[in-house]
């Protein structure tokens, strides 16, 4: 089934090598894997499928695939195991539909290592291994065989599954003479990364080898010292504090603010202790990312990172080191942690920290190339962006300077698209916009087209993200299977700033004018034809994304001072922009597992991480580097914040709530109710000491409106008949509404739910509102690929005595999903069912109950196994119906998944026929949810 020996070939890459499991080290050949994926399709298969081209392809297919994972995990070469391939072929297999191929892998690799076990003698491991270790100078010395004992032992510390000789030994095993001494660690982190799949606290364990690595690296930079044990490191910790901090600003990484800091003071601060909560794929994301470096060398250790970040945000306070110290213990405790651009910035140079900007791109030559050298340069600071394209006139249009005509909106998103690419965020991660276009306009048709496969390749866009701003008129002409007209904005220009009411008989004005010969260059189209299209798009390209204008305007707090004209790249954000107005936004998220106290939210700890957060959310705005003046004057103005969660799932698990339940939607209302409720008192507490924002007078703040009133705004402009919403409460607002009365809003907006999904790998929580994507599976990310394996579920199992080996493969053959197998019990199989398990309209339920204490929006992922014309036009129309304001992507699986997930239980199938009527089934492709260039999967 697989070959026996691994030896090199001329053409294989000197830099990456393989130890056999004699311990000698070759280099690596990836004719061998392909020798080994033929030989286990055969076996399973049949000698009859040697010719087939099918089997070629799928060998060649995953051979490069399984190489192109090593070559990302081993930039620069390097050493792997034997058993690291076999472990890559095993998932190359199940990633490519093989599962039975995979099982019989398995099996045999089992079987053959017991052989191995019973014909070979476990070695005892000798303090003199014969092994040399290659220097930094390049000079040898014996391999310290003791340290590599002690540091294996302070890595398993407090976990007692650890078997600490089977880490020891295989670690040695993938060691050979004159191996880098860097690269020792790296051989131990092989060693443990293959046993996660046996238990989940062996990352943590991984994560505390990857500690040392980075201890080692550090301290040696900045002369401190080299190797320090776990125990050794707590009292050098203040030191390494103070020494990085000096060393950044020298080499003009960081900022000469920090200097001004009581450094001593702060290095005392610094709980060592919180460097061991990590997980390998959280600890892992700070080094590749995140940690200030120079030449590739870190400077900064998971204590020194958080209090940098802290003592950024805490500058312009009275009492700098204090309010440090206090979000120094807010980030490094992962109750609440800062966004990406927060944290790659803060406390440097150019400490850009804020996350998202909206432009409204103007109708004229230099507007444009003006919008899009904004793009670049507040992409090159790690801004996400969202363009509103809907004022540029479409194809066709009649151009007054030189009597041409318009080429419309496409050509210039192709550029926006090589732009988003060129500019990729500073080198941290890749570029990302999104454009959003409003289905009125003349050029919504091709518009839709952008992310296609097909056609002229010069009008396609397939780097960036698309988005419908879609108004209340459009989806009530859907429900009423009426005509829809098409307009170019330089004969409707007051269309793109009105909505509701107003909006719709704007809109009706020009179609009679239209109508009477009036205006010339329209189209009329059925809107249910063009709702299909768009949500065919949406089935064939994941885009555009459906979002909603009328909600976001009508419920928003800033509707006296101009009009939101697009969400941004992840569509939580709805903010005002214009020609002279870019809107920007500071997000940050609660981590609600951490919140959780006897079964119930603890509001005491809730309310005080919430108080610390928007007021380290409202420093961003006054410290903030703007890459563009117009994003500086908006920011100023109005001060909007967005105060997100994340976690949602695990508090799910911890409360032993199913995803798809009444009660998790209820919770889901309850515990977004209290985010709000103490996320509005603080800012009105900041307001109180430090004054509202600027443009506070005339606000729906200011008028007594609150996110939740505001819903009644938005069923008197859209009618009853469409609106089908929840406006029930469980707190006393009273004492909210006198707080705001008495003192104001420091900030415009508040609340706004981002993806997180760097941010909640760095404190391993699950991602933002998502529901878990699978038990068991491989995710891939600019740090490398690591295996993800639900922690709740494995100690569900273990509970019942059901976690095994038997368990894991079977969790393997059914890509991380319980529901077939037969003996986990059923209320188990609910309350770990997978994204896509649940009916999307779940999803939608408890997006709306949150959607009404939210002043913006919620980066709102659907998933749907076998998605449907029929399946998306309802789940669509009830979101809409529900006064949900955006939606974000939709993910669907491939068809050999897709068969895995049909096979439900009857009882399962009946729960679902009980909640949701019964809709048809047919099964298209949409973009994976492990791309590892994908801003929402990263």
């Amino acid at each position: 089934m697989q070959s026996s020996v691994y030896e090199p070939t001329p053409s294989d890459e000197p830099s990456l090598r393989v130890i056999k499991r004699n311990g000698k080290a070759v280099s690596y050949d990836d004719h061998k894997i392909e020798v080994a994926i033929t030989k286990a399709i055969l076996a399973v298969e049949g000698q009859q499928a040697s010719g087939s081209s099918r089997v070629r392809t799928l060998v060649t297919d995953i051979t490069r695939d399984v190489s192109s994972r090593f070559q990302r995990l081993f930039p620069e070469g390097g050493t792997l195991h034997i058993e690291d391939i076999q472990d890559q072929v095993e998932l190359g297999l199940m990633r490519n539909g093989l599962q039975k191929v995979a099982r019989a892998y398995v099996l045999y690799r089992e079987e053959h290592n017991k052989l191995r076990q019973q014909n070979e003698p476990t070695p005892v491991v000798q303090e003199d291994s014969g092994i040399a270790v290659t220097l930094d100078d390049g000079t040898q010395a014996p391999l310290n065989v003791g340290k590599l004992k002690q540091l294996v032992a302070e890595s398993c510390a407090d976990l007692a599954m650890a078997d600490q000789d089977k880490i020891l030994k295989d670690a040695l095993n993938n060691l050979y003479n004159g191996i880098p001494k860097k690269e020792v660690n790296t051989a131990l982190i092989m060693a443990v990364r293959p046993l996660i799949e046996e238990d989940p606290a062996y990352s943590g364990v991984c994560a505390r080898v990857l500690l040392d690595s980075l201890r080692t690296e550090v301290l040696s930079f900045l002369e401190l010292a080299e190797d320090v044990s776990c125990e050794q490191m707590k009292s050098l910790y203040p030191s390494a504090f103070v020494s990085a901090i000096q060393r950044g600003v020298e080499l003009e990484l960081m900022s000469e603010e920090l200097l001004k800091f009581d450094l001593e003071k702060l290095g005392q601060a610094l709980d060592a202790e919180r460097d061991y909560q990590f997980t390998y794929l959280g600890l892992q994301t700070l080094y590749d990312r995140y940690f200030i470096h120079s030449d590739n060398r870190r400077l900064e250790l998971p204590q020194v990172f958080f209090m940098r970040v802290a003592m950024g945000l805490a500058l312009n306070e009275d009492k700098p080191e204090q309010r440090a110290i206090e979000f120094y213990r807010l980030l490094s405790s992962f109750d609440y942690m800062s966004s990406t651009p927060t944290l790659f910035n803060s406390g440097t140079q150019r400490s850009q920290l804020s996350s998202c900007y909206l432009t409204t791109v103007p109708d004229d030559l230099a507007g444009i190339y003006g919008s899009l050298g904004d793009n670049a340069l507040l992409s090159k600071w790690a801004g996400g962006l969202g363009n509103d394209w809907t004022p540029v006139r479409a194809l066709g249009s009649h151009i007054k300077g030189t009597n041409g005509q318009s080429q419309g909106v496409v050509p210039f998103l192709k550029v926006v698209n090589d732009t988003a690419v060129a500019v990729n965020q500073g080198g941290k991660r890749k570029g990302a916009v999104c454009a959003y276009l409003e289905c009125w306009h003349l050029d919504i048709e091709e518009f839709l087209e952008l992310r296609k496969n097909t056609g002229d390749d010069r009008r396609r866009t397939h780097d960036m993200n698309t988005a419908n701003w879609i108004p209340d008129l459009f989806m009530k002409r859907v429900f009423e299977d009426k005509d829809w007209t098409l307009f170019t904005p330089s004969d409707v220009p007051d269309l793109h700033d009105l909505y509701g009411v107003e909006f719709e008989q704007r809109y009706e004005h020009y179609e009679a004018l239209a109508e009477d010969g009036k205006i010339k260059l329209f189209k009329t189209v059925s809107a249910a034809a063009l709702w299909r299209k768009m949500l065919s798009m949406l089935f064939e390209t994941g885009h555009p994304w459906i979002t909603f204008k009328d909600p976001c305007n009508l419920r928003s707090p800033q509707q006296h001072r101009g009009v939101v004209h697009s969400s941004n790249l992840c569509t939580e954000i709805t903010l005002n922009t214009s020609n002279d107005e870019i809107a920007v936004c500071n997000l940050g998220s609660v981590n609600l597992v951490n919140h959780i106290k006897d079964g119930e939210i603890d509001r005491e700890h809730l309310a005080e991480t919430i108080k610390t957060a928007v007021r380290m959310l409202d420093n961003v705005i006054d410290i903030n580097f703007y890459p563009v003046p117009q994003a500086k004057n908006s920011n100023l103005q109005h001060r909007p914040i967005g105060m997100g969660m994340m976690g949602f799932q695990d508090t799910l698990y911890k409360l032993g709530l199913p995803y798809a339940s009444t009660e998790a939607v209820h919770f889901a209302d309850k515990s977004m109710e209290l985010i709000s409720y103490y996320a509005l008192t603080a800012s009105a507490l900041l307001a109180k000491e430090r004054g509202t924002y600027e443009t506070y007078q005339g606000s729906l703040w200011d008028q007594g409106i609150l996110p939740i009133d505001s819903l009644e705004n938005m069923v008197r402009h859209r009618g009853t008949e469409y609106s089908t919403l929840d406006t029930t409460r469980q707190l006393d607002w009273q004492p909210v509404r006198d707080l705001i009365s008495q003192h104001g809003m420091r900030n415009s907006n508040v609340l706004a739910i981002a993806p997180t999904a760097t941010i909640s790998n760095i404190v391993g929580v699950s991602q933002s509102i998502e529901p878990t994507y699978q038990n068991l599976f491989v995710k891939s990310n600019l740090s490398g690929e690591f295996l993800v394996i639900n922690p709740w579920l494995v100690t569900k199992l273990k509970e019942l005595n059901l976690w095994d080996s038997v368990m894991v493969n079977d969790l393997k053959y059914y890509d991380g999903s319980v529901a077939n197998i037969e003996r986990i019990p059923e209320d188990v199989k609910q309350l770990f069912a997978t994204a896509f398990e649940i009916d999307p309209r779940w999803l939608v339920e408890a997006g709306a109950r949150r959607q009404k204490w939210i002043d913006q929006a919620q980066s709102l992922n659907l998933y749907m196994a076998e998605p449907s014309g029929k399946k998306l036009d309802n789940l669509y129309k009830t979101a809409w119906s529900r006064g949900l304001k955006t939606t974000y992507y939709l993910r669907s699986l491939g068809a050999t998944q897709q068969e895995k997930i049909s096979i439900q239980s009857n009882h399962a199938e009946e729960k679902e026929t009980e909640a949701f009527a019964a809709t048809e089934n047919e099964a298209p492709k949409f973009c994976s949810i492990l791309d590892p260039e994908c801003e929402a999967c990263q």
